[in-house]
């Protein structure tokens, strides 16, 4: 046991060994000699943090003033190790009345952090950079703000300046930035990639009827329609200065726009050649930018004072209540509501030969007394037509038909929740296009209001 006790003594060889084995000393600390440690951020008993009770002389409260303290130190230790890389180097550098003491001072500036610079005796005063004046990282809302309704909005229609389109874009949202697209699918592309943050496009017309394409459209994009507006037709007859009708020889403009002028024409005795262009306004800046003097064209008269084009013939349209009906729509739904009136759009088909589909259709509606503002079908059986799903994969469908529905209703109603229910059960196919608020504005000057339906002549409603 004594050859034991000396072995495991204090010597200076801090290790022995016994047989195969090597035993090392234990230690033994006093309790004393242990501080406890705490981080400086870190909040006591009470919830709340005093970083004086811990650190004398600590500044900030938070973990973020804490790490603006590290920077800053550490900014004066390396400018301090940059002193005193410098006075070796100069050799004869004359130490100043700190060395004598013991103590370093600093004789440059410290260098600036995040930005700021200390001031002049910063080795004596560390100012901190308070968190409020650090630079704000970037969101979404900087890359892409979304502006105010009506308020600086950019909205995509098809034309050109002049166009039909843009003045429904100004009436639909007022003081905003349009921009010109040459096809209806570019100004899809536009909201879609955002670069446009609406879009305005005709869906009908109350005399050439429903503009196709754009139903297409809808199908094939995941737009959604969020508003309406309907804009009377004011046609014009378009020439250059001095060309009196005479001599002109064909007029040019958009299909639509030429059917809806053609009794007009011809009672003006102006038996010309019709050509179809692009648009109207399209139709206009044409004759101008190339000076023909035996063509007009049919537009508005915006189109002549944005063009420089003298008005031959004005309101020549063969109806006074020539309307269209422009779309407005965005890349989200708007929150239906129930305290305007509002107006839904559907799409729907189904695979299945006869009509006892479609009268289901419209027994859903009629039993819970919501009335049809349009019902349109189109054939599709040997044509298939890509649709685009939630996940915006596209799949080619054959179908008999589709059927677009317009319904005075909004979305926010148990009775519409419940048609569409009712729809879905004996449809293949059905999307809400959209459930928007209806513009009030009346067709003509002298329309009346809509009946009102009475209890006696309607059937049971039901929700």
């Amino acid at each position: 046991m004594g050859s034991m006790a000396a072995i495991l003594s204090p010597t200076p060889n801090p290790t022995a060994q016994i047989g195969p084995r090597v035993v090392r000393p234990i230690i033994r600390i006093p309790a004393a000699a242990f501080r406890t440690v705490r981080s400086v951020y870190r909040p006591d008993a009470s919830g709340s943090f005093n970083p004086s009770a811990y650190f004398p002389g600590a500044v900030g409260s938070s973990r973020s003033d804490w790490q603006t303290s590290c920077a800053i130190l550490a900014s004066k230790a390396a400018d301090d190790k940059k002193a005193a890389d410098d006075s070796v180097a100069g050799g004869d550098a004359a130490p100043d009345a700190g060395e004598a003491n013991g103590k370093h001072h600093l004789t440059s500036p410290p260098a600036a952090v995040n930005g700021h610079k200390p001031p002049t005796n910063a080795s004596t005063t560390l100012d901190l950079v308070p968190i409020a004046n650090l630079p704000r990282p970037l969101t979404i809302a900087d890359l892409s703000p979304a502006p105010m309704h009506g308020s600086q909005l950019r909205v995509a229609y098809q034309g050109v300046p002049g166009a039909y389109s843009e003045a429904a874009a100004g009436k639909a949202y007022p003081n905003c930035e349009a921009i010109p697209c040459d096809q209806f699918e570019v100004a899809f592309q536009a909201v879609e990639l955002w670069i446009a943050d609406r879009a305005v496009l005709p869906v009908e017309n109350s005399l050439g009827g429903s503009i196709h394409r754009n139903y297409d459209l809808l199908l094939r994009h995941r737009l959604h329609i969020v508003g309406e507006v309907q804009l009377p037709v004011h046609h014009c007859l378009l020439a250059l200065p001095g060309v009196h009708k005479e001599y002109l020889t064909r007029v040019i403009s958009h299909p639509q726009a030429l059917a809806q002028c053609e009794l007009t024409l011809t009672g003006m005795g102006l038996n010309v050649a019709r050509e179809a262009f692009d648009d109207t306004a399209g139709a206009a800046e044409y004759v101008a930018a190339n000076g023909l003097r035996d063509t007009a064209a049919i537009a508005s008269s915006r189109a002549a004072d944005l063009y420089g084009l003298q008005i031959l013939a004005d309101g020549i349209q063969d109806d006074s209540s020539n309307v269209t009906r422009f779309v407005m729509l965005a890349r989200e739904p708007i929150i239906p509501r129930t305290d305007r009136p509002f107006k839904t759009s559907i799409v729907f088909a189904h695979d299945r030969e006869g009509t006892s589909v479609l009268f289901k259709v419209l027994s859903a509606f009629a039993f819970r007394d919501i009335s049809l503002t349009k019902i349109e079908s189109r054939p599709h059986r040997h044509r298939p037509i890509r649709l685009v799903d939630d996940a915006n994969v596209g799949t080619a469908k054959h179908f008999e038909y589709m059927f677009y529905v317009d319904f005075e209703a909004s979305m926010a109603e148990v009775r519409a929740q419940n048609a569409l229910s009712e729809i879905q059960e004996f449809t293949s196919f059905l999307r809400v296009l959209g459930s928007y608020p209806m513009d009030m504005t009346p067709w003509t000057a002298n329309s009346s209001p809509p009946p009102t339906s009475s209890s006696s002549s309607s059937p049971p409603r039901r929700d």
